[in-house]
């Protein structure tokens, strides 16, 4: 059959064309309903081009299928899918159209209001989806795979978000090394609770269960009362997300009554795979999930940069507090601050990664995408050690690694003792300078309801379980932590919280 499309995610929808492929809060549609709409998008996105040549075409469009449409229509038109949150601030949605220069920018009808002031600063044609989806077909242009095709920008935890660029190639190669190791299959089904604009939602599941043949529900927002229907209603046999949809569909658990709970307990039997990802997943959570759902939840590691990259095993030993071993393909060393390889187990060191899935550069930034390789190796800025063979995260060498009184400590280390004390229901630790010290311990805390707690208390319970330079000296208490659209905890902006 000929090559129409050159593209091979969209390629492989061919061969499902009459299977049912997404599924939204509008109906269902098919992967040849898919691809005809795709194509659509590329013919108002060409507007009698021959190729949009890598054009930056930025899109806000909510979970949906008309998300996967457009982004399909981007590059069957030569261009670069850009996608942004639909709940972005204006000023973030503004830096990625100018860091972009963006020639495009696809918006959702209902969406249109909020981004309306951003439009009269530039000269970015604007595309209402409607428009898009409704042009009449054209003749395609060839794609390279080594083409660019998707800027996915970083939460910026360390200055200004950047833009990470793959290409047909690497996207593709992301998808096959999940593929082959998740055993996907087109019997699959998966719920999508997560954000379009991050590598976990975008490759991990949707990009995946397209490739396969498989359905995939998309779920604008989370909220777990409809997760639960959705598990005891569907045949759903992936889920995927992030710690924070893990305890907030605990409580949702815990909420009902005996009853229900049986039938939650039933229809998590049908599911085969459970994954965690994008935070560290707290050990407390990894048992009572494994406690009222019978899944030892698979954790991984990847970033936006690399994709995934270590796993703990489809098949084996899945280890509470480690994300396990490097996928097929994929090179992993630690080093220390010289770069020197660590060769023993149990030193710290930060992560290097070697694979056909590191991202190919830094939009627009050559000195950034630079400093980030060493001899072809690229540096994560994450600190782990090997403990048998299994790799545990220890934290972002920028935030997570405190420099104490002449020790290097890991607040995610820290965090998982403390989320141990029967009044914490949640916790953050930061490193805050002090003159005596470098950085002092610090603990912004989120009590149990009704709980209370002082700084004496947890350091005298600390006493029994950590070396006493590990223990924090100073503690918030507050009524929640910060998050990003991801739920991953803000450090930076608890850090600010002990200025």
């Amino acid at each position: 059959m000929k090559n129409i499309y050159n593209i091979p995610l969209i390629e492989r929808a061919r061969e499902f064309y009459g299977r049912k492929a997404i599924i939204d809060k509008y109906g269902e549609y098919t992967y040849g309903e898919l691809l005809d709409s795709a194509k659509n998008v590329a013919a108002c996105l060409l507007n009698g081009k021959d190729d949009i040549f890598e054009d930056r075409i930025v899109f806000m469009v909510p979970s949906s299928f008309e998300y996967v449409a457009i982004q399909w229509g981007i590059w069957l038109a030569g261009g670069i899918a850009v996608p942004v949150s639909i709940k972005s601030p204006l000023p973030e949605i503004e830096y990625v159209l100018d860091d972009t220069s963006a020639a495009c920018f696809i918006v959702h009808p209902d969406l249109t209001e909020k981004i309306q002031s951003l439009l009269h600063k530039r000269d970015t044609r604007l595309i209402i989806t409607t428009k898009a989806l409704q042009a009449k077909s054209t003749k395609l242009p060839v794609i390279n795979k080594n083409r660019r095709a998707m800027i996915v920008y970083t939460s910026g935890t360390t200055g200004k978000p950047k833009g990470v660029v793959t290409t047909h190639e690497i996207i593709g190669s992301h998808i096959t090394t999940l593929i082959d190791s998740w055993a996907w299959t087109s019997k699959d089904y998966i719920l999508l609770t997560l954000p379009l604009h991050h590598v976990h939602g975008i490759i991990n599941v949707l990009s995946c269960a397209l490739w396969a043949g498989a359905k995939c529900e998309m779920m604008e927002e989370f909220n777990a009362e409809k997760v639960w229907d959705c598990f005891l209603n569907n045949d759903v046999s992936l889920f995927m997300a992030v710690p924070t949809v893990y305890v907030k569909l605990i409580n949702a658990w815990e909420n009902s009554d005996s009853i229900k709970r049986g039938k939650m307990l039933i229809a998590c039997a049908r599911i085969r795979l459970m994954v965690s990802g994008s935070a560290a997943l707290p050990v407390n959570v990894y048992k009572k999930w494994r406690l009222i759902s019978g899944h030892s939840m698979l954790e991984r590691y990847g970033m936006t940069e690399i994709g995934m990259a270590i796993s703990n095993p489809l098949h084996g030993e899945r280890r509470p507090g480690y994300v396990g071993k490097p996928f097929a393909g994929v090179r992993v060393k630690l080093v220390d601050e010289t770069g020197e390889v660590i060769k023993e187990e149990g030193v710290a060191g930060e992560i290097c990664i070697r694979s056909k899935n590191v991202f190919l550069e830094y939009w627009g930034k050559p000195e950034e995408t630079k400093k980030t390789f060493r001899d072809d190796w690229l540096l994560t800025g994450d600190i782990a050690v090997m403990e048998g063979g299994y790799y545990r995260i220890l934290g972002r060498k920028s935030v997570d690694i405190i420099k104490t009184g002449g020790y290097k400590v890991s607040a995610l280390e820290i965090e998982e003792v403390l989320r141990e004390h029967p009044s914490i229901a949640e916790c953050a630790v930061v490193g805050a300078s002090d003159p005596e010290w470098g950085e002092t311990i610090c603990a912004a805390i989120k009590l149990e309801n009704k709980k209370s707690l002082s700084l004496k208390e947890l350091r005298d319970w600390g006493k029994e379980i950590l070396s006493s330079y590990k223990i924090p000296k100073r503690i918030l208490l507050v009524d929640s932590l910060p998050r990003n659209i991801m739920g991953k905890v803000t450090k930076t902006d608890v850090k600010k919280l002990f200025r």
